[in-house]
């Protein structure tokens, strides 16, 4: 097995994680890789938990944070091996988040004797539903590994500071008709022209604009998906339309829900997943004193990520690192090297001033 060099340029080393494929589900290559690689510093203290790998610094500080990221990519889109040009490093997961991986480890590798003990946590199964997540597992199995005055999540934010996350539910909804032949279609009912009054409530929805500490939160009702049909002279007895609620992170997700069968009442609605948000927490010292080293203007997070987790758990957490993510999930994906850098040295400057 080629060895993952975490002490060459974080550009370098996204370089390598990106050509390392690691889809959702397929993390096993790499957490090995990074396994292998971070036991070999002495000052790191290594467990793993499935393919989430864990690596603590034990130096006595007074405080401790915590640094994550997900090792997991969404599926290829012929947008690999990685590719550089004009400062840019392009491949599948160069954005979301191998330019955030690559900062956390090499911090980890190179970090010996840090102002904070750190806790670095590498997790697989980010992209997919809530119940595979590493790192959601890791707060059922070990959440004493999580423990920390504050938390980073490498998520790609620009490199400026994302406060908080929206909350996350998915839901579906029913509708059921009779089949009938099409060329007799009176002799049945058809389920799809029943779903025309979900799609309408859909288009009439007007989101909420939520402010939270100083930033303001979208929200967002849309419909992802709709099943039916039988065949092409059928009359369908069935249709199911998917939607996807992004609420603001003062809901919770049981108000979530009591809201969307508010919206859709007289329908079916079948919970299928769902993630609470993040509240963005900036009031805290320990963020204060983070966005007061790494400057800038904070801004909300629209999109859910694992800041979430840590709110549960009582941590402070904000989304800190490089690339657009305008540009995650998409066939032409990248990441600045310049970003990763910046991003590499403020949190290095934030760690040992």
């Amino acid at each position: 097995m080629t060895k993952l060099n975490l002490t060459q340029s974080s550009p370098d080393l996204t370089e390598a994680l990106v050509n390392i494929s690691s889809v959702s589900g397929a993390e096993e290559k790499l957490a090995d890789k990074i396994e292998k690689a971070l036991s070999a510093f002495g000052h790191l203290k290594v467990f793993r938990h499935g393919n989430t790998v864990v690596a603590r610094t034990d130096i006595g500080r007074d405080e401790r944070i915590v640094i994550a990221g997900h090792l997991d990519t969404v599926p290829s889109n012929d947008n690999l091996p990685a590719r550089r040009a004009d400062g840019l490093i392009h491949g599948l997961g160069a954005c979301d988040m191998k330019g955030g991986l690559a900062v956390g480890l090499r911090l980890a590798a190179t970090l010996t004797e840090p102002n904070r003990d750190v806790t670095y946590v590498f997790y697989d199964c980010e992209e997919v539903e809530a119940e595979r997540n590493g790192l959601l597992k890791l707060t059922r199995s070990n959440p004493e590994l999580l423990e920390g005055v504050f938390a980073v999540v490498m998520e790609p934010s620009n490199a400026v500071v994302e406060a908080g996350c929206q909350g996350t539910m998915r839901v579906e909804i029913t509708t059921r008709g009779e089949r009938a032949h099409s060329a007799r279609s009176w002799m049945g009912s058809n389920a799809i022209h029943a779903a025309g009054g979900i799609l309408a409530r859909l288009a009439a929805y007007e989101p909420r604009r939520v402010p939270i500490d100083g930033l303001e939160y979208r929200e967002g009702l849309n419909a992802v998906g709709i099943h039916g049909g039988v065949a092409g002279n059928v009359v369908p007895d069935l249709c199911t339309v998917e939607i996807n609620y992004r609420f603001a992170p003062n809901r919770s997700e049981a108000e979530a829900e009591a809201h969307l069968r508010a919206v859709f009442e007289g329908y079916d609605v079948v919970v299928t997943d769902s993630a609470p948000g993040g509240l963005p927490g900036l009031e805290r010292p320990a963020a204060a004193a983070f966005l007061e080293v790494v400057g800038g203007e904070p801004q909300p997070k629209f999109g859910w990520t694992d800041v979430a987790r840590f709110t549960l758990l009582g941590v402070p957490a904000v989304n800190y690192g490089p690339g657009d993510p305008l540009y995650a999930h998409k066939q032409d994906e990248f990441v600045p090297e310049a970003e990763i850098e910046r991003c590499e040295q403020r949190l290095r400057a934030w760690l040992t001033a």
